[in-house]
């Protein structure tokens, strides 16, 4: 059975029974404060298992003129209906070793009474008490379809309490309550299910028939209840009712009701004339009733409470969500499949890859494209399509959404007619082990087909972060020469304030007109080496990512001055003391190894940034090697003071400098391909190789790789690719 048959079918049973559950919800947080109330009365002075049931008795006929039942309650009150010495009749509670009044039971408050009505029947009577155990049982199928959800949201059982994606507030609440409450939830349902068949007499009775022996005659009357062993050898805390003889003849008896079975014992021998265990019923019933009411414990009361308030939340965010689903639906294209030259195909169990969808087809389309967009599962030929776009996020673990876990399948079988350009965007959570798995999946299908090429590298995005889409769309621009813009038509930005930092040092501009910034947050921030710095220019609302080493606990960025870069110029203005708002994107995926047997690090020009910071992170002083290309001798100047010590302090063993315009005259590709057999060793051996830089040079570096491995360890890039030993953050 599918994911989207248990999402259907979470969805309409809560459309189906979202009225009353509502009405029950609220009658039940009012009914909750009832037994909490109740609770804090105190009238039970001492603990009952340290009470014999013959303390209470000589103590009730010693205070009393006649004493005719009592009673524990959910409580551990005791509740005594006696005749007192003055005459008088009444229900008192009382000390259980004193006997002494502590105060006496008080009516149902109406507010009580009429909501214990409505939460029971409605009002409706029979025909309400049907519609009641209904809606119970609807929710009970709420919450187990609601269990199987998060099971596969979180990857699997074992993981049902790992950390939970961040997303829109109702999406993420909608999960963590949902793991928190989903026992009580289904405690609550079950047993007013329980309760409601019970009503309805479907199940067995629940009564208790005794065979009374005959009792014994000829016994010494003299004697009193308190002295009988069978008393003292039970504690109050197993008692639930006791009835008193209605005379002092041998044939009347005392009738005890204790927590699993009822007892008549003979007045004066102790004599057990009848012993009847109460059957499954029966115990099933007083549970449910306890769980239903909370009668009995203030803490159970309260989790109740909460979750009845819980239910009215999962109603909002539910409604929320599948609104959400709704505005962020695909329609249908404007252009059919054969007709259009761009083809986005997309993959999403909760909808919320949708917004990306949509907003990247209202930018082609005025760009004057012509775009057809489906599900992957709708994959097929396309006669005139020159590029096509996947956008998929994963589900569970590492698995397919349900709209596309046909799309491997068919992209063996489906042969398209003419070439296509392809790119795959995926979506996730950095804090699911498999991040973006189906994405990567889909990425290395596409690499194996004939007729597919590829426009730009997997590109990752986390928590939906709208920088990253944003920044892939400037360099798809880049990279094809298109002017598509798509912040207009993306959701609400949910971009967050931005951090203020302070220049603290700044280098002179070099011969590559690049130099070296550093910044000291105003507020303490936790980031590392590896994560970016997005800023945010006036001029433009789409904001610049740029990679930054944490030297220090400041921020260390390498930045080269563009002839039209609003940002690279702004900040080559900037003068120690200056002040900038920007913030912290966390970009875990290229921090520095915490498994790795050896580090290879890989940059040009200012990719060189982060790794001024991670060189320094190599406390273990684990095999690390640096190779680096630029222009001139000049270039490197710049960076040297930052990794000459860390070559000292063995944290770094050697630099690898490859300049394109002076000396051999070598780009950083032909420089790898004389250490390649030793990297493809160390990639053989456990190693991880971090790349920094531009997307030419990334692209360039891999197929070197690539071919490394092929030739000294017969093994494809994509191996160490699938096993996280290639880390990359290019631009």
């Amino acid at each position: 059975m599918t994911i989207s048959i248990w999402r259907y079918s979470h969805l309409v049973l809560a459309l189906s029974s979202g009225l009353f559950l509502i009405l029950a919800s609220v009658t039940g947080i009012v009914l909750a404060f009832e037994p909490m109330q109740t609770a804090t009365n105190g009238y039970n002075p001492v603990p009952l298992n340290e009470v014999r049931l013959s303390e209470t008795i000589a103590a009730l006929q010693q205070e009393y003129d006649e004493v005719l039942s009592f009673k524990v309650d959910q409580d551990d009150y005791i509740l005594a209906n006696v005749v007192t010495k003055e005459g008088d009749n009444k229900e008192l509670y009382v000390h259980p070793k004193t006997a002494k009044v502590l105060g006496v039971p008080e009516p149902q408050h109406p507010i009580f009474s009429f909501t214990t009505n409505l939460h029971r029947s409605l009002f409706l009577k029979s025909v309400g008490r049907f519609f009641v155990g209904l809606v119970s049982f609807l929710l009970c199928l709420i919450a187990v379809t609601g269990l199987l959800l998060i099971i596969k949201r979180q990857g699997g059982l074992l993981k049902f309490f790992n950390k939970v994606q961040p997303d829109y507030f109702e999406l993420r609440y909608h999960v963590v309550l949902g793991r928190w409450f989903l026992l009580p939830i289904i405690l609550i349902a079950a047993t007013g299910v329980y309760l409601s068949a019970e009503k309805f007499s479907l199940l067995p009775s629940t009564r208790v028939t005794h065979k009374i022996m005959e009792p014994e005659d000829h016994v010494d009357e003299n004697i009193q209840a308190s002295d009988l062993t069978i008393f003292k050898e039970i504690t109050m805390d197993q008692v639930r009712l006791v009835t008193f003889p209605f005379s002092p003849f041998p044939e009347d008896y005392f009738e005890l009701s204790l927590q699993n079975r009822e007892l008549y014992v003979h007045q004066y021998t102790g004599a057990i004339l009848s012993e009847q265990p109460y059957p499954f019923t029966y115990l099933a019933s007083r549970l449910s009733l306890t769980l239903h009411t909370g009668q009995g414990s203030f803490l159970w009361s309260l989790i109740l409470l909460l979750a009845s308030s819980s239910i009215l939340f999962f109603i909002y965010s539910g409604f929320v969500m599948w609104r959400k689903r709704v505005k962020n639906s695909v329609g249908k294209s404007k252009f059919s499949k054969d007709e259009s030259s761009h083809i986005l195909l997309y993959g999403s169990e909760t909808g919320n890859t949708n917004g990306f969808v949509l907003a990247l087809q209202k930018a082609l389309i005025k760009a004057g494209k012509r775009v057809f967009v489906a599900p992957l599962n709708s994959y097929t030929t396309y006669k005139k399509a020159t590029d096509i776009f996947i956008l998929t996020s994963t589900y569970g673990e590492g698995e397919a959404p349900t709209n596309a876990n046909k799309f491997l399948d068919k992209l063996e079988t489906v042969v398209q007619p003419n070439q296509l350009n392809y790119s795959v965007i995926g979506f996730g959570s950095l804090s699911y082990p498999l991040y973006c798995q189906f994405a990567i999946d889909v990425a290395q299908n596409l690499r194996k087909q004939d007729n597919f090429k590829e426009t730009l590298p997997l590109v990752k995005i986390n928590n939906q972060a709208k920088e990253t889409f944003l920044d892939w769309i400037e360099k798809y621009n880049q990279r094809t020469g298109e002017l598509l813009s798509v912040e207009a038509y993306l959701p609400k930005s949910n971009f967050l304030k931005p951090k203020k930092f302070e220049v603290i040092f700044k280098t002179e501009v070099n011969v590559d007109r690049t130099f070296l910034l550093q910044l000291k947050p105003r507020k303490k921030i936790k980031f590392q080496s590896g994560d970016l710095l997005a800023y945010r220019p006036k001029e433009d609302q789409a904001p610049r990512l740029y990679s930054i080493a944490n030297y220090n606990g400041t921020l260390l960025l390498s930045i080269k001055i563009h002839e039209y870069g609003i940002c690279s110029r702004y900040f080559s203005t900037l003068e120690t003391g200056n002040k900038l708002k920007a913030n912290i994107q966390k970009n875990t995926h290229f921090h520095f190894p915490k498994k790795a047997t050896s580090v290879t690090c890989i940059a040009n020009g200012t990719g060189l940034a982060p790794f001024l910071g991670l060189i320094a992170e190599n406390k273990k002083r684990i095999p690390l090697n640096l190779f680096w290309g630029g222009r001139t001798k000049a270039s490197f100047q710049i960076y040297e003071p930052f990794l000459s010590k860390h070559l000292e302090s063995k944290q770094l063993q050697q630099i690898h400098l490859a300049y394109s315009q002076e000396g051999t005259k070598q780009y950083i590709q032909q420089l790898l391909k004389l250490h390649s057999k030793e990297i493809a060793e160390k990639l053989h051996n456990g190693g991880t190789i971090m790349i920094c830089g531009s997307l030419a040079m990334h692209k360039q570096v891999l197929e070197v790789l690539d071919q490394a491995t092929l030739t000294y360890i017969n093994q494809p890039l994509r191996i160490f690719e699938e096993k996280g030993q290639i880390l990359s953050d290019c631009y």
